[in-house]
């Protein structure tokens, strides 16, 4: 099916602002719906100032199947959990492709599903999705009919472990992830923890334990583990993943501690070896090792408003660990961007395309 004219549900949220942003600039589709449950009736550059353009005067407009299926071909979803699996079935039933962006078709098990969110009510497209992480799922992106794309802090986790997963050189059971999030990670809802003098000056551990993206980092680095294939229970990879807010508005740093496997004394370009092999025809993963400057290892300034990854390592060898790290923007590579270079990929478009702008700096 080709793909021109396409819907943002939830397109008043921050990242249907940024969905909006990129699909804007697409040379190949036009952007004919964008929902708002609050907003119907308002231009969208109301509410996204950035938005402004003589090109698209469009208005929010209230959820219509009917509509939808009129004037689209895909639809993403920028909607809670728990939300998206009311609607996507609807969309598919009338023959829709759906790039979804909430969690809810991310855990191929539902029982673990269920554990971390709530119940889950479509289990016959849990069981058909994509998970949207084009480096690993190239291949079924391209003929799928529901993708689902990665949380954030999964990503940029998955990011920093796959090659060495895939070359078999850490210790599986004891993966331990700090991440660090802007203020942007939790939407355009005001609340106290996201309130300015209470956010600002802090670095805020708010789930240490028990993080939700924990099982779907497990899933992946298990799928890797298992040859690209899938394990029913996810249990060949043991993750412990701590999250930090701090203050940033956009960017996520996870910084991940590795331990090398027992006997195996690791040289650095072993694992250079491993990254640029992993990695060498992905346009949007950088290799940041540099021995000059100030930003020698991957830092979150560098890729604000990109859709690049920026990855790197050092060896420690005093207790036998590589610290691996990943920088992207939360949401763009964490959730907009990968979305867009999902559907350029389903929709046989260069997959960088409207995505290859470079960040601001300083």
């Amino acid at each position: 099916m080709k793909i021109e004219n396409v819907g943002v549900v939830g397109a008043s949220g921050i990242v249907g602002g940024v969905l909006l942003q990129i699909l804007m600039q697409h040379s190949n589709i036009k952007v004919t719906v964008a929902t708002s449950r609050s907003l119907v009736g308002k231009y969208v550059h109301n509410i996204h100032p950035n938005l402004r353009s003589a090109k698209y005067q469009l208005k929010f407009e209230i959820f219509n199947l009917e509509k939808i299926k009129e004037k689209c071909d895909l639809v993403f979803l920028s909607i809670p959990h728990g939300t998206s699996q009311e609607i996507t079935p609807k969309l598919l039933e009338v023959g829709l492709k759906v790039i979804d962006l909430s969690a809810d078709y991310r855990i191929k098990n539902k029982d673990e599903y269920e554990f971390y969110y709530q119940k889950h009510k479509d289990e016959e497209n849990l069981k058909k999705s994509v998970y949207g992480l084009p480096e690993l799922h190239r291949e079924e992106i391209k003929n799928a009919n529901l993708i689902s794309v990665p949380g954030c802090h999964a990503a940029s986790a998955i990011y920093a472990i796959a090659p060495l997963i895939k070359e078999n050189l850490i210790e599986t059971e004891n993966i331990i992830i700090d991440s660090k999030t802007g203020s942007s990670g939790s939407g355009n809802k005001v609340s106290e923890s996201t309130h300015h003098p209470l956010r600002a000056n802090s670095i805020r551990p708010y789930k240490i334990v028990g993080h939700r993206h924990t099982c779907e980092i497990e899933q992946e680095l298990s799928y890797i583990l298992n040859g690209m294939k899938y394990n029913e229970d996810n249990s060949l990879v043991k993750v412990g993943f701590s999250a930090h807010g701090v203050e940033i508005v956009r960017g996520i740093l996870s910084t991940c501690h590795l331990f090398v496997k027992k006997d195996l004394q690791l040289e650095e370009k072993t694992v250079i070896k491993a990254y640029r092999t992993f990695y060498k025809n992905e346009p949007f993963i950088r290799f940041i090792k540099q021995q000059i400057g100030i930003f020698r290892l991957p830092d979150p300034k560098l890729i604000f408003g990109t859709n690049f990854a920026d990855i790197g390592f050092e060896i420690d060898t005093h207790i036998n660990r590589i610290v691996a790290l990943c920088a992207l923007d939360n949401l763009v590579k964490g959730a907009a961007g990968n979305a867009v270079q999902c559907m350029n990929i389903l929709g046989s478009f260069k997959e960088e395309e409207s995505l290859t702008y470079m960040g601001l700096f300083p």
